[in-house]
């Protein structure tokens, strides 16, 4: 195939917070300014970017910040225009399947925030779409892309922890109610009737970072709740939360590691990062977060003696060790850009697609009827 000269990418939800800062400020943008990806042989690939959003002077004002000329609220022509390679979206769940539904029908390349869809069997559909029509489909990874997440996944490759027991994770932090101080995430994603909840969110996360750290996830308990129960829109309305602001999970990974997870928008951060990963095995242990890992070795692990008279003098923390970069490593969604706009210009699928995403729908929807019917459930293998 010839290799085409700029790739015009059709960006619809620019002006969310995740589609703005990170995917165009932060990965597209910096991408154009440098005159493209780079591709293996040295030569670039330009990029342009048309903005999509249902705001129009939102996105006109965007577009104007960023030297961008092109920009719509018609999402149904941008799809249409035979110019446009690519269709990235960022908007509320309730909206993303339709959309990308039609941007594979007519042939456009797929780039997109998770959850792809409300449903598992949407989810399937669009992987099955996606593969019917032989476009590259990309989901969002990013986390995979992040330096902590790369430190610990070096360690797994090496052998460092032996057979691996357990993984503890941490994630979350206060969301202010919106009362007294406004609220930091959107309200939609406290009402379940606009696809909002914490397990919906971050469920189709924990699900690759387990499979691609650790191995597919085989069972899943879980306990959903809404901790609190009122919260205040962008007018300083009050409205109902309706969806879960927290979840405390239980995943039995293949080869028997047990992975403990608790996600929380109602909990004050008493740790180094908004998230971190425990994982220990018999030979060693490492936590690793957004951007750092720690880690202890066996012949280094100290010998703590349970004394609840005396105060603890053990200096916990500096007996670990940080594991170091060793490499260059970026901004992880502009790392994830570039690898899926390297894929399309070869015309090789993206490792991290549809079906991936398919499995993370899966493990959301089986972690809210975990919840709902107290009672481990298995998870199935998710197929065309």
């Amino acid at each position: 195939m010839s290799q085409p000269k700029t790739l015009r990418i059709a960006m619809n939800g620019v002006t969310g917070r995740m589609g703005y800062r990170q995917h165009l400020v932060r990965s597209i943008l910096p991408l154009r300014d440098d005159g493209g990806v780079e591709l293996p042989d040295g030569s670039r690939v330009g990029i342009e970017p048309v903005l999509v959003g249902r705001n129009a002077d939102r996105v006109r004002r965007i577009a104007d910040a960023h030297g961008i000329t092109q920009w719509t609220t018609d999402v149904d022509a941008v799809i249409s225009d035979p110019s446009i390679d690519i269709y990235f979206d960022a908007q509320v769940t309730s909206r993303r399947s339709a959309a990308l539904t039609a941007a594979i029908k007519a042939g456009k390349h797929i780039f997109t925030e998770k959850p792809t869809a409300e449903t598992l069997s949407e989810a399937v559909e669009l992987a099955r779409l996606a593969q019917d029509a032989g476009v590259v489909a990309g989901v969002v990874h990013d986390k995979l892309y992040l330096p902590g997440l790369i430190k610990l996944r070096r360690l797994v490759d090496e052998g460092f922890f032996g057979r691996i027991l357990s993984l503890r994770g941490e994630f979350g932090y206060w969301v202010f109610e919106g009362d007294g101080q406004r609220s930091q995430r959107p309200s939609w994603n406290y009402r379940a009737e606009d696809g909002g909840g914490i397990v919906v969110d971050m469920f189709c996360h924990w699900n690759y970072v387990l499979e691609n750290i650790l191995g597919p996830v085989q069972a899943v308990t879980a306990r959903a709740v809404t901790h609190i129960p009122q919260r205040w829109d962008e007018q300083d309305q009050a409205y109902a939360a309706t969806a879960d602001d927290a979840a405390y999970a239980i995943f039995e990974i293949e080869g028997g590691v047990i992975a403990q997870m608790n996600s929380s928008w109602a909990v004050r951060v008493h740790r180094d990062e908004l998230v971190e990963f425990q994982v220990d095995g018999t030979h060693g242990s490492a936590v690793a977060g957004l951007r750092e890992c720690v880690a202890q070795q066996r012949a280094h692990t100290p010998k703590p003696v349970w004394n609840p008279d005396l105060p603890v003098t053990e200096p916990f923390r500096s007996q670990w060790l940080p594991v170091p970069a060793n490499d260059d490593l970026g901004n992880g969604f502009k790392m994830q850009w570039e690898e899926f706009l390297r894929d399309v210009v070869a015309g090789r699928p993206h490792r991290f697609g549809l079906l991936s995403a398919a499995r993370g729908v899966q493990l959301a929807e089986l972690g809210l009827r975990s919840s709902a019917e107290g009672r481990r459930l298995e998870v199935p293998e998710v197929t065309l």
